[in-house]
């Protein structure tokens, strides 16, 4: 790509060593502040290559000019390294500043984007500095001086790619008079810059009339596309991987459980057609005497089970339309079989701090009669959503137990306590460790053994047994029966607290939809339920929270980074509609990558976002050198329309050169290739969309132009 600009394989080589040699040592600073390699920071260094490619050209260009004015090497190099320093530091801060709002978010927002504008912002940086050191040290090494120094329009030449003094311009105004008089002898590329001059210069006329409808016309398109668009945390994986838990009714015995979860893997096997290649399931609780981590395993009862499956890798499948596939396969075969699909990637589990699903209302309150009574109108409204799938409430509410009352009088009389009671219960129902520590001690190698006692689950199985537990250590008598009554009812089987108030969770899982409509969707169908009785709180969780939060958080730290480069362009033109003119093709970008994740079929999500945004950094960044050129010409001619058509058609080049670098580049990254390839995919794609910067450009001119009640600057005298 470079070569093809440039026409010289010197040049050329010497763009290309700055590439490799700014992200090692961008890696190595990465390393210096904590980060590591990782998806989010090597996203950030292959967004970073246009730039770097841009940043070398534009000094490799300037070099090239100056040796046609005939001065040494070192001095052409000299002069032209100090000529373009202030332009590129202005780019490079413009484009730091585009994600300079990272370091201000919070929480998973912060953690997602921060290693990426760090991978960024550092290779800029260090791109900066060689362009400024290396390039110039590679050019004095490798450039052929005599090929430049003498203009021949049929022969390789120096590109007039700047026109900031005098004898620039009159270099410009060679090469464009050879351009006219001698159009048999241009390349491809004069020719393309030639057809750019004609269009513009014909549509001079009608300036005032197409800027305004390009204002209107992008920004309500921008505006259309980001309501149409949909929105996520994060792209959805098919990575062939999926995790499903399983709840028969509350109070299925442990072997029943077993049984079915058999059953369950026998169905996803058929439905695969015998592609799983491995699978991890639990059933029941977790032993209390086992360290378990929530995140991993937290089953409620002995009718719950998780499972995980891995399928063959080249079994390709939508996992959207697995999962629906199997919710029908086992409802038909289990149907009293209640499921629901969980994050199984580390990523996702993070991103959904907690909840099991993207959608989650948590009920909350210190009633929990009326607690259960809202939670189950919020279920009734969700299961009327047609995208929701698996709504349910996540606690056993109704697990089966046996309610002993105790009879106090008896329990006196037999001079007995509660707690005394309590303990034979225990002891006979679960196990003696949870009321007495009893240790022995193996003499042999000194080790120490938890020694406890446990009656049988399948001879304490029926009423009977539990009314014959005795209550006095070494006795027959009396027994439970004796003090107690017995009733079969039901109670909550697990209580879940967010500090002093209990809650339950209404989940659901989306098909086919993002988590943005969803989320509106969901929120909607709370708001229909009615305000919450006195006392009761109901919230949405989950990612949809989340993502509300970071999207918030995207928007506003898009709109400050904006507002910063405003006023570093004002400070530096000293002109806040010269400022206003370099920003003006920040709505094309937009609507550019909205429509290309539109036309994918992506979303915008975090990945997509910091697209978007690196695409508005590059178009700032072309932007910037063309108002320093067109600000240089405008003083000398007088007239800001010639001046901006001429700075446009030398910067055509390099934007060109830059814009497909960098659309190249993205190329594989947008097509999803490899492993977890659809997780970095939107950000490919929304810098191709955005990237077309070269179609934005005669737009710009027109704002360039039209400006309201602008009036060229009297050209400033020189006092020697």
């Amino acid at each position: 790509m470079v070569l093809l600009f440039l026409g010289d394989w010197r040049s050329s080589l010497i763009v290309v060593i700055t590439i490799p040699v700014s992200i090692l040592i961008g890696v190595l600073l990465l390393g210096l502040f904590g980060q590591t390699i990782n998806i989010m920071t090597l996203s950030g260094l292959a967004l970073a290559i246009g730039i770097l490619v841009d940043q070398a050209t534009v000094t490799i260009e300037n070099i090239h000019q100056h040796l046609e004015m005939g001065k040494s090497k070192r001095l052409a190099i000299y002069d032209a390294c100090q000529e373009i320093s202030f332009p590129l530091l202005l780019i490079l801060l413009c484009i730091l500043a585009v994600f300079a709002p990272s370091f201000l978010m919070n929480g998973v927002p912060k953690a997602m984007f921060l290693p990426l504008s760090m991978a960024i912002g550092l290779t800029m940086i260090v791109s900066y500095v060689l362009a400024q050191t290396l390039v110039p040290i590679l050019s004095n090494w490798m450039i052929k001086a005599e090929q430049y120094q003498t203009y021949h329009h049929n022969k390789v030449h120096a590109h007039a790619g700047e026109s900031l003094d005098n004898r620039e311009e009159a270099q410009v105004h060679r090469h464009r008079q050879e351009e006219v008089e001698h159009p048999e002898q241009n390349n491809f590329f004069e020719k393309v810059k030639s057809r750019f001059i004609n269009i513009i210069t014909r549509l001079m006329p009608r300036k005032k009339l197409i800027v305004p409808i390009y204002l209107v016309v992008v920004i309500l398109l921008a505006g259309v596309g980001f309501v149409l668009i949909g929105k996520d945390m994060m792209p959805k994986l098919n990575n062939g991987q999926f995790q499903i838990r399983m709840k028969e009714p509350q109070g299925t015995r442990l072997e029943r459980t077993e049984d079915k979860f058999k059953q369950v893997l026998h169905i996803i096997d058929q439905t695969v057609n015998n592609h799983v290649k491995i699978s991890s399931g639990y059933i029941g609780l977790v032993p209390s005497s086992f360290g378990s981590s929530n995140l991993y395993v937290f089953n409620t009862g002995t009718h719950e089970a998780v499972l995980q499956v891995n399928l063959d890798e080249d079994y390709k499948v939508n996992m959207d339309e697995l999962k629906d596939a199997l919710r029908k396969n086992i409802a038909q075969a289990i149907p009293e079989m209640a499921i629901t699909f969980e994050p199984i990637d580390m990523t996702e589990k993070i991103m959904s701090q907690g909840a099991n699903t993207p959608i989650e209302v948590q009920v909350a309150g210190k009633d929990m009669q009326q607690i259960e009574t809202y939670a189950n109108k919020v279920l009734a409204k969700l299961k009327q959503i047609p995208y929701l799938r698996d709504v349910q409430i996540n606690q056993p509410l109704k697990y089966p137990v046996i309610a002993i009352t105790l009879d106090r009088l008896k329990v006196s009389q037999l001079g007995l306590n509660v707690s005394d009671i309590a303990r034979s219960v225990t002891a006979s129902t679960s196990s003696s460790r949870f009321t007495l520590k009893n240790l022995w001690l193996d003499e042999k190698n000194s080790y120490t053994y938890q020694v406890q006692t446990q009656i049988p689950e399948y001879v304490m199985n029926s009423m009977d047994e539990l009314k014959e537990i005795p209550l006095v250590k070494g006795q027959s008598s009396p027994t439970l029966a004796d003090v107690a009554s017995f009733k079969d009812t039901t109670a909550a089987g697990e209580y879940d607290r967010t500090g002093p108030r209990r809650f339950i969770t209404v989940s659901a899982n989306i098909y086919k939809k993002d988590l943005g409509t969803a989320t509106s969707a969901v929120q909607a169908a709370v708001k229909s339920v009615g305000e919450p009785p006195k006392g009761l709180i109901a919230t949405i969780g989950g990612m949809s929270s989340l993502l509300t939060e970071t999207l918030s958080s995207l928007q506003n730290g898009l709109g400050f980074a904006i507002l910063v480069i405003f006023l570093l362009l004002a400070a530096n033109y000293q002109s806040f509609k010269v400022s206003l003119t370099v920003l003006s093709t920040i709505p094309a970008v937009i609507l550019g990558s909205i429509t290309a994740l539109l036309i994918t079929g992506s979303t915008l999500n975090l990945q997509s976002y910091m697209g978007m945004i690196m695409s508005t950094g590059v178009s700032v960044a072309n932007a910037i050198l063309i108002v320093t050129n067109a600000e240089k010409l405008r003083l000398d001619y007088r007239d800001s329309s010639r001046a901006a058509i001429t700075s446009a058609s030398i910067r055509l080049r390099p934007i060109l050169m830059t814009s497909l670098a960098m659309i190249a580049g993205m190329i594989p990254m947008a097509s999803g290739m490899g492993e977890a390839g659809e997780q970095t995919a939107p950000l490919g794609r929304a810098v191709i969309g955005g990237g077309f910067l070269p179609l934005h450009l005669p737009l710009y001119l027109y704002c360039r132009w039209y400006l309201p009640g602008y009036r060229p600057k009297p050209p400033m005298t020189n006092h020697h």
